[in-house]
């Protein structure tokens, strides 16, 4: 009895050893939306076997960035195939805000194209032998969090949605009738770019569209609180909030563990 006990605590053992070091397996993915040539970023934990819930996450508005590949390789470690998807083109980034407003409002004002350019990176997610096609989610980050709205009011085939101190207008809110996905919105209390009365439209919004949707606002917390190159200086409008980084963070995760289960 007691060597059978010894055996097993060593089988445990080595078991709690290799995951620990599992490994994140990433990889650069070049695909197309029409003639546009883009480049995602795919993170996965290939010590999981069989096929598991898939995520995409969107940029800010400064193109794919190491931020979204570090937050694709976080959703990796927790368990899911995370796509870091690419809205500008490959190799095309902004390299200041004015040309970060110039990227991004493109889409802004072409959301039909939005939702489309997402959508392309959706079905590179979809499609991986890794992923459940059948518990596909959204995250995005401003830029990417409009984004990802976008992609829910397009009708994509989505379990659930989140966006992070994202925009939340949109020229068509009758197109909220078309989210099949639970929606949470997580929300810089004291965001300029994003006013009260543009989260009293999208509350609205997702009232007659009969959406499933959460809005959790963090005090203090202004745009880009998530992403540390945001700085320290919220009198700027936007700045790192350690407190509703984490906290969002956290909730991403909660919403995730009942609706990817």
């Amino acid at each position: 009895m007691k060597m059978i006990t010894a055996v097993l605590a060593m089988v445990l053992m080595v078991a709690a050893i290799s995951l620990a070091h599992a490994d994140v397996k990433t990889e650069v993915v070049e695909y197309r939306h029409g003639d546009v040539m883009l480049e995602g970023y795919l993170a996965y934990d290939d010590s999981f076997q069989g096929k598991r819930p898939g995520v995409v996450v969107a940029h800010e508005w400064f193109g794919q960035t190491s931020y979204e590949r570090k937050r694709a390789e976080q959703l990796a470690r927790l368990g899911y195939v995370a796509f870091a998807i690419d809205m500008y083109g490959k190799g095309v980034r902004a390299r200041d805000g004015k040309e970060a407003g110039a990227l991004a409002g493109k889409y802004m004002g072409d959301r039909k194209l939005m939702g489309a350019r997402a959508a392309a990176g959706l079905d590179v997610l979809r499609n991986r032998p890794e992923t459940d096609p059948t518990r596909l989610a959204a995250i995005g980050y401003c830029f990417g969090g409009t984004t990802v709205l976008e992609l829910a009011r397009s009708g994509a085939d989505l379990v659930s949605v989140v966006s992070f101190h994202g925009g939340l207008d949109t020229p068509t809110p009758g197109d909220a009738r078309n989210i099949k996905a639970k929606v949470l919105v997580l929300h810089g209390g004291d965001d300029p770019m994003v006013p009260n009365k543009q989260v009293e439209a999208f509350q609205e919004e997702m009232r007659k569209g009969g959406v499933d949707w959460q809005f959790i606002s963090y005090g203090g917390a202004v745009h880009r609180f998530s992403n540390p190159a945001a700085g320290d200086d919220s009198s700027k409008g936007l700045a790192y909030n350690e407190r509703a980084d984490r906290r969002s963070w956290e909730a991403m995760r909660a919403f995730f563990a009942e609706t990817l289960k």
